[in-house]
């Protein structure tokens, strides 16, 4: 995998911000912020086609609200937000039509985006059996070396908060390894 981390650009924030420029601007957005998003999203929802799925949906929601971008957050804390509700969203549709019926040890095994590797397999089981808000704290932490500052805001959580939920989640990380 490449580095995720994607240098902020104060001049394509005011290109979005300009109606002569935006559709360029938002084209050199896609291109940029694609792959950091796809991996977050991909950490979230387990499947490929489902992790298409919300990162054109982030795209398409970050369009229709590109006018009320107004810089005053980084363009990625702003990007990140969007995914991460839209990936809640599908979550929760998903679980209110019943459909996600794989578990997560077949959804790793199964899936062409994993290398097989024992150990890395059994580490995705355990950070999927976490409750969402703790696997998305952990990824975002351990995964993605996110500040717990810049986690803070993205997700709207204390950094204590957020402290505490990586805590409780390497503590079942451990567990789950311990268990076995």
């Amino acid at each position: 995998m490449t580095d995720r981390k994607v240098s902020e650009d104060p001049e394509l924030t005011a290109r979005l911000r300009s109606p002569d420029t935006v559709r360029a601007a938002f084209t050199e957005v896609i291109r940029k912020y694609s792959e950091p998003l796809y991996w977050l999203i991909r950490k979230m929802v387990r499947s490929h086609d489902d992790a298409d799925d919300v990162l054109q949906n982030t795209f398409l929601k970050a369009w229709d609200n590109i006018e009320n971008f107004r810089g005053e957050a980084k363009l990625s804390t702003w990007l990140y937000k969007i995914a991460i509700n839209e990936s809640l969203s599908m979550i929760d549709r998903e679980r209110r039509r019943d459909t996600v019926a794989l578990d997560a040890a077949a959804d790793a095994t199964a899936d062409s985006h994993f290398d097989g590797d024992d150990l890395a397999r059994r580490l995705r089981e355990a950070v999927d059996s976490l409750p969402e808000k703790q696997r998305l704290v952990f990824n975002m932490k351990y995964f993605d070396d996110m500040k717990y500052d810049e986690i803070s805001e993205i997700l709207g959580t204390s950094v204590g908060a957020l402290k505490a939920s990586y805590h409780l989640a390497t503590k079942k990380i451990e567990q789950y390894f311990d268990g076995d």
